[in-house]
C-alpha cells in the first residue's frame, strides 16, 4: 500500500518508470506529465532499472542503524519494572538512573498501556463500554466531603490557622447518579449516607431522569450499607428497575461516577478558597447546571451530555 502522502500510486510509479527506462523520455519530460519532481522521477527510474516492476512499493524509513538507541538490555530492565510495580516513567527513571524521556520513549514503542487505563490490583487494562441509549444504566454513589468552617478553611487563613478552625466541622455526603450513555448528572448534597436519605435521594433522581424523557432500566452502585437496605431495594423493584452491585474492591466498575466525583472535586469544590461551606454549596446548582448543559465532556467529542438528552435542553433552562 503506498504511503498516504505518495504523489503516485505504485501504478503511476510503473508507468512513469518505463517512460523513462524503456521509452527513452526525458526525465523533465516525465516529471511534468506525472507531476512530480525530476529528483522523484529519478528515483524511480533507478528504481526500476535495479529491481524491475517489484521496485515500485513504499520502502521502511526506519533507519539501518541506530547507534543512540536505548541498549536492549535496559530496555527489559524498565519493562520488567513496569510491569511488576506499574510505575510511570518519572519513577522508573529515578530507580534505573535514567531520563523520564527515554523510559517513555521505551514504553511506548513498546505499546505498553498507560498506567490510567490499567486495572492497579491486576495490571489488567480495564476494559471501557458504553450503553447505547440513556437510561440503560445509571451509576449511583456517594462521595465524602469534608465541610468547611466558617471564615474558611487553610485555603483562605493558611496551613496552621487552618487546622484549628476545622476542627468539629463536619463532613457532607454528595449523592450522585450519572447517566451511562449521556453522563448527564443528579446530585445532591446531604449530611449523612444512611438509607433513608440514599432511598429518597434516588425517587428524586428517578424523577429527574423522568422527566429528561429518560426511562431507567437498570442501577449500579457499590457496596455501601445504604444500598444493601432493603428500602433501597424495594423502591427500585417498585419502580421496575433491575439493580446490579460492583464486584467487591473494584471501583472501576462504577468508574463513570467515580470519575464524575473526580471532576467535582476539581472543578467545583476545590478550584477556589471559599470562605464558609454555605458559600460552597450555593455554587452547587450552577455548577451542576453547567456540567450538563455547556462544559464539553472528552468522552463526547467534547459535548456537554444535554447534546444527549434532546429533551433536557427544552425542559431545563
Amino acid at each position: 500500500m503506498p504511503h498516504r502522502n505518495a504523489p503516485l500510486t505504485e501504478t503511476g510509479r510503473l508507468r512513469l518508470a518505463r517512460c523513462v527506462v524503456e521509452d527513452g523520455w526525458p526525465l523533465p519530460r516525465a516529471a511534468e506529465r506525472f507531476q512530480v519532481s525530476p529528483t522523484t522521477a529519478q528515483r524511480w527510474a533507478d528504481r526500476y532499472r535495479a529491481l524491475g516492476e517489484a521496485g515500485m512499493g513504499d520502502r521502511s524509513s526506519r533507519p539501518h542503524h541506530t547507534p543512540r538507541r536505548t541498549p536492549t538490555r535496559t530496555e527489559r530492565r524498565i519493562i520488567k519494572v513496569r510491569l511488576l510495580r506499574r510505575w510511570g516513567p518519572a519513577r522508573i527513571a529515578h530507580l534505573l538512573g535514567l531520563v523520564p524521556s527515554t523510559v517513555h520513549r521505551v514504553l511506548t514503542r513498546y505499546r505498553l498501556a498507560r498506567l490510567t487505563h490499567l486495572d492497579r490490583a491486576t495490571g489488567h487494562v480495564i476494559r471501557r463500554y458504553e450503553r447505547e441509549k440513556p437510561g440503560e444504566l445509571v451509576h449511583v454513589d456517594i462521595k465524602k466531603l469534608g465541610n468547611i468552617p466558617d471564615g474558611g478553611g487553610h485555603k483562605v487563613l493558611g496551613r496552621q490557622a487552618g487546622r484549628k478552625t476545622r476542627r468539629n466541622a463536619g463532613y457532607s455526603y454528595l449523592h450522585t447518579a450519572v447517566d451511562d450513555h449521556s453522563r448527564l448528572a443528579y446530585s445532591e448534597i446531604h449530611a449523612d449516607e444512611k438509607k433513608e436519605t440514599a432511598t429518597a435521594f434516588w425517587q428524586r433522581a428517578h424523577a429527574f431522569f423522568t422527566g429528561a424523557g429518560i426511562t431507567v432500566e437498570r442501577v449500579l452502585t457499590d457496596n455501601g450499607s445504604c444500598y444493601r437496605s432493603r428500602d433501597w431495594r424495594d423502591s427500585l423493584a417498585a419502580a421496575g428497575i433491575t439493580y446490579k452491585r460492583t464486584r467487591p474492591y473494584r471501583p472501576q466498575t462504577n468508574g463513570k461516577v467515580e470519575r464524575f466525583n473526580r471532576t467535582l472535586l476539581d472543578e467545583w469544590a476545590y478550584p477556589r478558597p471559599y470562605r464558609s461551606d454555605i458559600e460552597r454549596r450555593e455554587a452547587f446548582a450552577g455548577w451542576l447546571h453547567s456540567y450538563n448543559h455547556h462544559r464539553g465532556h472528552t468522552a463526547l467529542a467534547g459535548k456537554p451530555p444535554a447534546s444527549r438528552v434532546p429533551n433536557l435542553t427544552r425542559q431545563y433552562t
